[in-house]
């Protein structure tokens, strides 16, 4: 398994919006392309005005499929609009858990 994680530092204050606009409409399209959402998260301590996100995924061509649909269907297309300007930065990573994590993981080789 494979997890994605996403870093969206937000406009100051904007995190309201941002997670009002996700919850009531983003998020249902994202789920039905991505599948697995792990978690979603707003910061509290440290850095401020952040959103990570958290996707799982069988393979990395799992992934990349999955990411194909969602920026394919027009509904995200649509979507897109109502949350681009609120996001500053945007920063991604793929990880894999290690054997001993509660989400599973597999010993490198």
């Amino acid at each position: 398994m494979f997890y994605e994680i996403r870093t969206y530092r937000l406009k100051n204050g904007s995190i309201p919006d941002y997670l009002k606009v996700v919850g009531e409409e983003g998020i249902a399209i994202q789920k039905k392309h991505l599948g697995n959402l792990v978690g979603y998260f707003s910061s509290e301590i440290g850095p401020i005005n952040e959103i990570v996100h958290i996707w799982g995924f069988a393979t990395l061509d799992d992934r990349q499929a999955r990411r194909a649909q969602l920026a394919a269907d027009p509904a995200w297309q649509a979507f897109l609009p109502k949350i681009r300007d609120l996001i500053v930065t945007a920063d991604n990573k793929i990880m894999s858990p290690a054997a001993f994590s509660p989400l599973g993981g597999t010993t490198p080789a």
